[in-house]
């Protein structure tokens, strides 16, 4: 118990930050889909929710992957957060579905202007706000993750351009919320033109959008993490790392270089060639020194290195000049 209250403390913060948020607005959605009958509200009632649980599963995975390897799973546990938030986009999934086949039903059959205005009105700023400032901390947290300076309200777009460098988890709260705080937009202007225009046909109309926006988060996060739990390789890393160890001048070639992303993390192997001429106890230098070299860059935690003799050919190629079989020996 003690150790998982430990790892719990090491979980992404984003991620239990939005999980309380979204819980706080999936409450406050429903009792004013309660007291209206909006069925936009209904849409971010089950946004919110769906988030809510969604980002706590993710919590706790991102906590759990950070337990230490045991004999049993010497790999370590990293991919957890990857198999965490597989499943938690099947939530997600079920709740756009709901939301979909509820708009469709209002924009087949309107049931006429909805009571209540000011209220889901305030509801949905109170959601804009809330959802803004959690979607602003996820963006520092990814400019931060990609070791970028953060740029103050400029932090959001920035953040686009370095999400797929990103921790899974901090990544999923980032395109949850953007698409949470979209949506409230969205439901705040369909409610305003319904009840100026008596076009109530557009609330039926923003949900579907709303549901589609969800399946589109789905989508991309299931992808993302499907890939994760199979073992995808950091190519942008793994040109960096190759280019330190050739930097080496014990070095003369690479034979093997595999840098694979284990859920937050990144696991290095690497085989080496070096002069046969070398000894035992110097090449063991030479790993010792590549080793802390590696474990220094950022997001690095196992590197496994073994030497083998020097041919005489070059067989390494560079990532930037063939990124498929970078990583082979030709």
């Amino acid at each position: 118990m003690t150790e998982i209250l430990k790892l719990l403390k090491e979980g992404n913060k984003p991620s239990l930050m939005a999980a309380f948020v979204n819980a706080f607005l999936g409450i406050i959605k429903g009792i004013a889909f309660f007291f209206t009958g909006n069925v936009a509200m209904f849409a971010e009632m089950m946004h919110s929710l769906g988030d809510a649980a969604n980002q706590l599963f993710v919590y706790v995975g991102s906590a759990l992957s950070k337990k230490a390897p045991t004999k049993k799973f010497p790999g370590g546990f990293g991919r957890i957060v990857n198999l965490v938030c597989l499943f938690a986009v099947i939530i997600v999934a079920i709740l756009s579905y709901e939301t979909i086949k509820e708009g469709w039903h209002h924009f087949m059959h309107p049931s006429g202007e909805s009571k209540g205005m000011l209220i889901a009105l305030g509801v949905l700023l109170v959601g804009v706000i809330l959802e803004g400032t959690v979607l602003a901390k996820a963006a520092v947290e990814v400019l931060h993750e990609a070791g970028q300076e953060i740029a103050g309200m400029m932090s959001i777009p920035k953040a686009f351009g370095f999400l797929n460098r990103a921790k899974p988890a901090t990544k999923l709260v980032f395109m949850e919320d953007l698409v949470a705080t979209g949506g409230n937009v969205l439901a705040f202007v369909a409610i305003l033109i319904a009840h100026f225009t008596g076009w109530t046909r557009i609330e039926g109309l923003v949900s579907i959008i709303i549901g589609c926006m969800m399946f589109y988060v789905v989508g991309k996060v299931f992808l993302d993490n499907a890939r994760g739990v199979i073992g995808e390789t950091d190519e942008e890393m793994l040109n960096h790392i190759a280019h330190l160890v050739m930097d080496d001048p014990n070095i003369k070639d690479i034979v093997r270089l595999e840098v694979v992303k284990e859920g937050e993390f990144l696991h290095v192997e690497l085989v080496a060639e070096a002069d046969a001429n070398l000894s035992l106890a110097f090449l063991d230098d030479v790993r010792d020194h590549l080793t802390e070299v590696i474990l220094s860059q950022k997001g690095v935690s196992k590197v496994a290195i073994l030497f083998d003799e020097d041919d005489g050919k070059a067989n390494w190629v560079h990532v930037g000049e063939r990124p498929s079989t970078a990583y082979n020996k030709q």
